[in-house]
């Protein structure tokens, strides 16, 4: 991990140890929140090869700092003298955020680098029309503070574009901090689809025998739009 003024850095500890380059997520904080809240889960995504740049901001809904860490991370990798030399895959990057920064994720991803987004219990100020990228709107069941109706609000308003939608049973507004609760596996997994091409991953979401289709036990809520049901398998 590395703190600096901008921006918190979590990358794999084998940094293209093995001549690879790491896909990209930059994470956007909820509402007066820092990385820190969040450092177990985007220590899980950097132990799964995922370089992250969360944004140290706690008003990040512009998703301004979210999209500078893509900035940061083309010098580094273009920089001899930098441990991220030419380590970076600049052409997968995914976009996610937690309440604020769940409507910033959705904002970042207007920029045409980001490819895909995961929008964890987003706020409302966001416009989904305005992003051309798959994504994965992730709910809670008992969250008072998003309630799920507008989260598939805004999925139902992304006929556009594959969208998924998983309300995840029984949880409120702050179950996905920390080590990111249940929401986890699945933002990793989709993650994992679209930003390294695994096929295990992908089957989670897509094809008729998707795994977490009939997930009843940690889903109170599941939904696939007309283009999510369009794809059979990875496109990264």
């Amino acid at each position: 991990m590395e703190i600096g003024i901008v921006h918190t850095f979590y990358r794999p500890e084998n940094l293209g140890q093995s001549g690879e380059s790491h896909p990209v997520i930059i994470w956007g904080n909820g509402t007066g929140a820092v990385p820190g809240v969040y450092s177990s889960l985007l220590r899980h995504w950097a132990s799964q090869g995922f370089i992250v740049a969360a944004a140290n901001t706690p008003t990040s809904n512009y998703a301004i700092s979210m999209r500078l860490g893509i900035d940061v991370l083309e010098q580094r990798n273009a920089d001899s003298s930098s441990p991220y030399y030419h380590k970076v895959d600049l052409a997968h990057i995914g976009s996610a955020g937690h309440s604020q920064g769940g409507a910033a994720a959705i904002n970042a991803a207007i920029d045409p680098r980001v490819i895909t987004a995961v929008p964890i219990q987003p706020g409302p100020l966001t416009d989904p029309d305005l992003m051309d990228e798959p994504v994965f709107y992730l709910a809670g069941q008992q969250d008072h503070i998003v309630w799920p109706a507008w989260v598939k609000a805004m999925y139902q308003d992304s006929d556009h574009v594959p969208a998924v939608y998983g309300e995840v049973r029984g949880a409120g507004h702050l179950d996905s901090i920390g080590d990111g609760g249940d929401f986890r596996a699945p933002a990793t997994a989709w993650f994992r689809y679209w930003l390294m091409g695994d096929e295990a991953a992908g089957r989670m979401f897509f094809g008729p025998d998707c795994g977490y289709c009939a997930d009843t036990a940690l889903w109170s809520g599941w939904e696939r739009n007309a283009a999510a049901l369009q794809l059979s398998g990875p496109t990264a």
